[in-house]
């Protein structure tokens, strides 16, 4: 199967800041005559949806929005959305931190890791991979000890991928951790951009629905 069609470019920021949207799941529930239910998740991992519309404010928004959709050719390519609710490994406003978030536990032999985020804790924690980070953001610990990129390992910022050089691969043990800002791989959700530029300018909003896409 060919490779999704994939651009490592980021949505225009001023836009997708103000955009909405967040995760998706999706679970099938039958009642019974009791009243009892059987619910089951249909979707292992959550999806997440958004619309840029309400970013769009201005006739330049809007040309730079057509600009973009144009060039990924609607629905074809992807590319990075910046998700202000949720685009980094710690809370929003803060500074991440090599040991936000444990990634992996070392076996003294495995030298690459996938970088995770995990929501929850308690009951059922949800373990997110992350593929997409933002370059140059990633920071690493390997038991709380910072551990410094092009000396130790090296961050693949297109699938959010670990490599640890072979003087470096983390002991039998060892606790891995990662701080990083990231994106969100997303696609159109339409092939057509319609839009009334009189309502426009009297205020509507238009819709431009994006959908995560599996890369």
């Amino acid at each position: 199967m060919a490779a999704t069609p994939f651009h490592e470019v980021v949505f225009p920021l001023a836009i997708a800041l103000q955009g909405r949207g967040g995760p998706r799941r999706k679970t099938d529930i039958v009642t019974a005559g009791s009243g009892r239910e059987e619910r089951n998740a249909k979707w292992a991992q959550s999806r997440r949806f958004y619309d840029a519309g309400s970013g769009v404010k201005t006739l330049a928004d809007l040309s730079q929005l057509i600009a973009f959709f144009e060039e990924r050719r609607g629905r074809l390519y992807g590319f990075r959305w910046r998700d202000r609710l949720d685009d980094r490994s710690c809370s929003p406003g803060f500074t991440p931190a090599p040991t936000d978030q444990h990634i992996a536990t070392g076996d003294g032999a495995t030298k690459i890791f996938q970088l995770v985020k995990i929501y929850g804790g308690q009951f059922a924690p949800y373990r997110r991979t992350i593929r997409k980070p933002v370059e140059g953001t990633v920071v690493l610990a390997v038991n709380g000890t910072r551990v410094e990129p092009g000396v130790a390992y090296e961050c693949d910022s297109t699938n959010g991928l670990i490599s640890f050089r072979p003087n470096a691969i983390p002991r039998f043990g060892a606790k891995i951790t990662a701080g990083y800002k990231f994106d969100v791989p997303v696609r159109f959700d339409t092939d057509e951009l319609s839009i009334d530029l009189s309502a426009f300018i009297a205020g509507e909003i238009p819709s431009i629905p994006l959908v995560e896409i599996t890369v």
